[in-house]
């Protein structure tokens, strides 16, 4: 036999090792290892771990611990050479001391550990070595029992050999041995307090103090430990090994199997006492985030224990994980001792059903991880509920009192729990005990402030949708569950787990009728009259979730069959809540398809009874304002129910009955406002549905029926609409202070009608958007307001609007109408202003909303024609709404100068004078109420459409319309508030005026004859009393009158105002001057001089005037104006009359000579003077009338010759040349 042996006896320098200097270094054996793992929760284990490195896998498939290790004819142990086969077995005891010294020699590099920086890294290194060599042989030790042990036989004594007695010897030994390790290392929780605050060293690198080397060596000695004891009792086939030389205080012999136990339930005690002192500083909002392990280290070791007790359990039937952990942690909530086997836990928990909570928690989602070391979905371990049945009954006990911070914790961890086994029905019953007890309670914790309220539903979305969160609860890991505690309280909490109970039977089978039976019965009379309103919400959100989760319909018609026990005379907060959850159930039913008239009904109904009270005058203020509340949310909740309809086919026209026939009349403005928003919902949504069933109605022409049954569902909705809204708005339409939204609501039912023509009442047929139209957008008597805002909804539709066109039902047409409704709002656009002119919010809304109107008018097919067909374009993008008026009128205007045939015209004068309509009444409430911005405007409009519209307005069908204007705008008996609007607008009125007073046949006589008394008016009523220049020269007569290159149409206007002043301002009374002559004449020279006509007929008009004003008027401003006016004139008929003296100047003096001879014949010999300097040939050609004249004033005298008259004829001779002089000779004869 000592041949057998020879091999393993070999020393270390025998040929057999020679092959093996040449390998590489040995892998290093897994450990446990935290400097490269961040402390995820997700996160994969340390890759130098057990369970990363296969060595648990390994472990439990009884598989070789280091397949590729070990496998050479020696190993080097502790610095020392070894026989790889036979060591353990011949140097047990040596082996050990070795590691018992290395050991205790990092335990002195502890002890004397320093804080020089200096000696960090070689502190380091060697702590790492030793660290490294006592791991080794912990894994030779492992590989040694796995590869070499087998179990012992009965042996010959005479014929053993040595060795074979040594290896018979050997598990008792290493069992000696195990034991002397667990002395020696002692317990965690026994650790010196540098050691065990290296569990909180962060990655710092890859230099770790001695103290975080120790104390990772005493947490793989643990753990080797329990796998040693493993793989031996594996390999001893169930035989069990005693410790000889080792008996225990109760006189027992140490085996395998009590050193197992009590080494693993120490460690259980230590991690768990480690546990309890992380869990003091956590804080309940961090119950889940924070986890129970101080290290990655620690976490590996938990699951390490995990998967060899689950395993053991199944193969050796010993007690599972779970077991252990119960038996641990019971006494710990029940406040009493500890076992015996878990001795050594603190005493000093501050919470130990919280803790209780939280480390089940932590472990069974530890429990995920695979024995890999990875995250994976299914949970390795098995559940606990029986235990955590216990825990749940200590939460709930009412004798408990524990406060909602604490049961949050603990429903929040159930609800982990559930999400990581299956859910437990009999936890469900547990929390349903305890809540359906505190229904009314508010569940909040003072301390999270706001966060700690949950989410107020203020709609039945919201409501519903909360609801919904209840059902789906979020992923175990994510911010949504770990951040549960904050967001939600320990009710809604409940409802979640509530929910994923329920979701595990979707058939309906006996746990979820069982639930159902036990949530019903909790609930009677009594019990709903006696909820407050917390109460009620939570009773309406459980009902919510469970319909969600089972038969919807019998949990609704439960759930109103239990409302219905409610108080008739509950408060409005309760009803309020009640319609909230009733529509928050029909949300649910539309969700599934199903037909929500039951429950609509029984809502519209209580709703009607509530808008009754709402509406009757003898309801107190206070009674109203707080039943706002209900019926407000009412209309928020109806309005949701429409929007999320896909289709309105499910009886939602239910909902509106005649309760909105009391609510409307009786609502202040803004709760108007409130239920006009409300009606506008319902209109688009009733409209964007109905044009989408439309669209997709071709694609489904296999289903007529379907689409007709659309139809009438959609037909329904609109005939509810159409009588309980409907009549309210056409009553309120004429209102001086109509709602923001009335137009918007308006508009709605009128683009309706456009889509469903058939739904609109018989009162509006046959043609239902026009007669809407003109209720709200045609008719002069609507608020401007309402009008600006309403036809911009409906112009901008190109298709409404093109039907419009097409649609010559009506007289005028609607294009027609529209733009008569712009004039309107355009002349009363300054009505709405305050009374000391700023800007109101009316006004400033009626001018922002007339630009949109103005921009859609010009957009009309037919006033876009007449801009081409007058080749007007807009030049700005966005025109202000008075220059796109000018700009319309000259296009009209442009339009019919260009007519050729009389139909045509006639037709044109039609259109022209339905454009305006009767303009004049539209501008009386700005004249009314004496805005002065508003009359400006009316004046400058109407100006515009004399002016341009002249030729248009003297025909039979307009020249009514146009006396009307001169009557009441020029000709009124008082205008002292029109001052400065005829200032600014007279000269368009006179042009107009003139050029109609030139191209009427009928009344041209009558228009010229007004024409004069406009001018004459005006001209008195603007001219100053003294002359001035400034005033005179912005005179409207003269600025109307005033052209750079003459006209005919001008100098119309001109002759006019010539002939009226000097028949009415520049007439003598015998000798005695007309008043504020000075100012006429300035007046007078400045028309003439602004102006470059040539005509003598028209030049020589005021001629005659001005004579007389140089003969008789000896103010030397007089004097001085009339000469220059004078020389003007004569200068201009000189030039013009290039043949010749100007025959009507010629014409003019002589008649001058004739009516004043005799009387002032001097005077008259002077005023020629003038003349003759300027033009001598014309006064020429009166010599023989002057002389005639001079012989018979001398003959009638019969004195001879007249000395002194005969010298100033000379005078005046002697300017006339030749002509002169020989009349001179002549006289000098006589």
């Amino acid at each position: 036999m000592a041949d057998d042996f020879s091999q393993s006896l070999t020393p270390p320098v025998s040929p057999f090792a020679a092959d093996s200097l040449c390998e590489l270094t040995p892998a290093q054996p897994p450990c446990f290892c935290c400097s490269e793992v961040k402390d995820d929760p997700t996160g994969a284990l340390s890759t130098e771990g057990y369970t990363t490195r296969g060595s648990l896998k390994r472990l439990l498939l009884h598989l070789d611990p280091a397949p590729a290790e070990y496998e050479t004819d020696t190993v080097d142990i502790f610095g020392f050479p070894w026989v790889t086969e036979t060591a353990l077995v011949e140097s047990t005891k040596l082996l050990f001391g070795l590691f018992r010294q290395k050991v205790y020699k990092l335990e002195s590099l502890v002890q004397s550990g320093s804080h020089d920086f200096s000696q960090a890294s070689h502190l380091h290194y060697e702590a790492e070595d030793i660290r490294q060599q006592c791991v080794s042989f912990l894994q030779y030790v492992k590989v040694f029992l796995h590869r070499y042990l087998e179990p012992s036989k009965s042996l010959d004594a005479s014929h053993s050999h040595p060795y074979e007695e040594l290896e018979a010897q050997l598990p008792s030994a290493l069992l000696e041995e195990l034991f002397g390790i667990t002395l020696l290392t002692g317990r965690l929780k026994d650790l010196p307090a540098n050691v065990q605050s290296a569990f909180t060293i962060q990655n710092q690198g890859k230099i770790f103090s001695p103290s975080w080397h120790l104390l990772h060596l005493h947490l793989d000695i643990h753990w080797s430990v329990l796998e040693i004891l493993h793989i031996l009792g594996h390999k001893m086939q169930g035989q069990v090994v005693y410790a000889h030389q080792f008996v225990n205080l109760t006189g027992e012999n140490l085996t395998d199997t009590s050193l197992f136990d009590e080494h693993l339930c120490n460690l259980l005690c230590d991690l768990t006492g480690l546990a309890i002192g992380k869990y003091s500083k956590v804080r309940p909002t961090e119950a889940l985030s924070s986890h129970h392990y101080l290290c990655v280290c620690t976490k590996e070791l938990w699951v390490l224990l995990m998967y060899l007790l689950e395993h053991r359990k199944k193969v050796l039937r010993t007690q599972s994980f779970w077991s252990y952990m119960n038996s641990l942690l019971r006494p710990l909530v029940s406040g009493k001792p500890a076992a015996e086997q878990f001795s050594g836990l603190p005493t000093h928990c501050k919470d130990p059903l919280g803790f209780a909570w939280w480390l089940v928690t932590h472990l069974a989602m530890l429990g995920q991880y695979s024995r890999n070391g990875t995250i994976q979905q299914e949970e390795h371990l098995g559940d606990n509920w029986n235990f955590v049945e216990d825990l749940l009954k200590l939460t709930c006990n009412p004798k408990g009192g524990l406060a909602e911070e604490q049961v949050r914790m603990h429903v929040h961890c159930c609800l982990s729990l559930c999400l990581l086994w299956e859910p437990n029905t009999t936890a469900v019953s547990t929390l349903w005990e305890y809540y359906s007890k505190n229904l009314n309670a508010s569940f909040t914790v003072p301390w999270l402030g706001v966060s700690g309220l949950g989410t107020l539903c203020k709609t039945p979305l919201a409501l519903l949708e909360q609801a919904h969160s209840c059902c789906s609860p979020s992923s175990l890991r994510s911010p949504g569950h770990t951040q549960l505690y904050r967001s939600a309280n320990s009710f809604h909490i409940f409802l979640r787990v509530l929910a994923l109970c329920l979701a595990q039977d979707r058939a309906g089978g006996v746990p979820q009728r069982q639930i159902k039976g036990r949530l019903y019965s909790k609930f009677s009379s009594k019990k709903m009259q006696e909820l407050s309103e917390a109460g009620l919400m939570n009773f309406l959100l459980l009902f919510l979730v469970v319909a969600r989760q089972v038969e919807l319909e019998d949990v609704a018609s439960r759930a109103c069959e239990l409302l219905g026990f409610l108080p008739s005379n509950c408060p409005p907060a309760h009803r309020t809540l009640v319609w909230r959850g009733q529509l928050s159930l029909l949300l649910l039913f539309q969700e599934k398809g199903l037909d929500v008239g039951a429950q609509a009904r029984w809502l519209a109904s209580s709703f009607n009874e509530t808008a009754k009270e709402f509406y009757d005058k003898t309801t107190e203020v206070s009674r109203k304002l707080a039943l706002w509340g209900p019926l407000g949310s009412y209309l928020e909740g109806v309005a949701e129910v429409f929007e999320t309809s896909p289709s309105l086919c499910l009886s939602e026209e239910k909902l509106l009955n005649e309760g909105f026939d009391w609510l409307l009349p009786a609502c202040r403005q803004s709760e108007l406002n409130s239920a006009l928003g409300f009606l506008q919902i319902v209109l688009a949504q009733l409209r964007r549905v109905h044009q989408s069933s439309v669209q997709s109605a071709p694609t489904l022409t296999w289903a007529p029926a379907t689409n007709s049954v659309v139809k009438e569902r959609h037909l329904a909705v609109a005939a509810a609409l159409w009588a309980h809204f409907f009549p309210y708005l056409r009553n309120l339409r004429l209102s001086q202070t109509p709602p923001t939204q009335l137009a918007d609501a308006a508009a709605g039912f009128t683009l309706l009608a456009f889509d469903l023509p058939s739904s609109a009442p018989q009162n509006l047929q046959p043609n239902p958007v026009q007669s809407i139209m003109q209720c709200f957008g045609w008719d002069d008597m609507v608020h401007p307001l309402l009008v600006t805002r309403y036809l911009p909804h409906l112009l901008q539709n190109s298709e409404l609007v093109s039907s419009l066109s097409r649609d010559s039902s009506t007289g005028i047409s609607a294009q027609n109408l529209s733009v008569r409704a712009w004039f309107r709002c355009v002349l009363q656009q300054h009505l709405h202003k305050n009374a000391d002119g700023t800007g109101s919010r009316t006004g400033r809304a009626v001018e922002e909303q007339l630009c949109e109107l103005t921009r859609l008018v010009l957009r009309l097919p037919e006033v876009d024609g007449l801009l081409q067909r007058a080749s007007i374009q807009p030049t700005a993008a966005r025109l202000e709404p008075t220059s796109a008026l000018e700009m319309f009128v000259k296009a009209v205007g442009s339009v019919y100068s260009g007519l050729q045939l009389l139909s045509e015209r006639s037709v044109m004068v039609t259109r022209a004078l339905d454009y305006i309509g009767d303009i004049l009444k539209h501008i009386k409430p700005s004249l009314v109420s004496k805005n002065q911005e508003g009359i400006q405007l009316a004046y400058w409009v109407i100006g515009c459409i004399v002016k341009h519209w002249s030729p248009l307005l003297v025909t039979a069908k307009a020249q009514q319309l146009l006396f009307r204007i001169v009557d009441g705008l020029l000709l009124p008996h008082n205008f002292t508030q029109q001052d400065k609007a005829l200032r600014d607008s007279l000269p368009l009125y006179l042009q107009g005026l003139s050029v109609a007073s030139s191209v009427s046949q009928s009344q041209g006589a009558y228009v010229k004859q007004q024409l004069r008394s406009v001018t004459r008016r005006y001209l008195d009523h603007f001219l100053p009393a003294s002359p001035s220049l400034g005033i005179i020269a912005n005179h409207p007569v003269l600025l109307g009158a005033c052209e750079t290159n003459p006209t005919i149409r001008g100098a119309a206007l001109r002759r006019t105002i010539l002939e009226v002043l000097c028949q009415s301002f520049l007439q003598f009374k015998g000798h005695a001057p007309p008043p504020r002559l000075a100012s006429v004449l300035m007046f007078l020279l400045e028309l003439l001089r602004r102006n470059s006509d040539s005509d003598p007929t028209l030049l020589t008009l005021p001629l005659p005037s001005l004579l007389r004003c140089v003969m008789l008027v000896n103010e030397p401003q007089v004097r001085k104006t009339s000469t220059d006016a004078i020389q003007l004139v004569v200068e201009r008929c000189a030039f013009a009359s290039n043949k010749g003296p100007c025959d009507q100047m010629i014409a003019l003096l002589r008649s001058f000579v004739e009516e004043n001879e005799g009387v002032y014949d001097r005077q008259v010999y002077g005023v020629l003077e003038t003349v003759a300097v300027l033009d001598p040939p014309v006064v020429q050609a009166l010599i023989p009338n002057l002389s005639l004249s001079l012989r018979n004033t001398e003959h009638k005298r019969g004195l001879g010759k007249n000395i002194a008259l005969r010298s100033a004829y000379t005078k005046l001779l002697c300017l006339l040349g030749e002509s002169g002089q020989a009349e001179i000779t002549s006289l000098e004869a006589d």
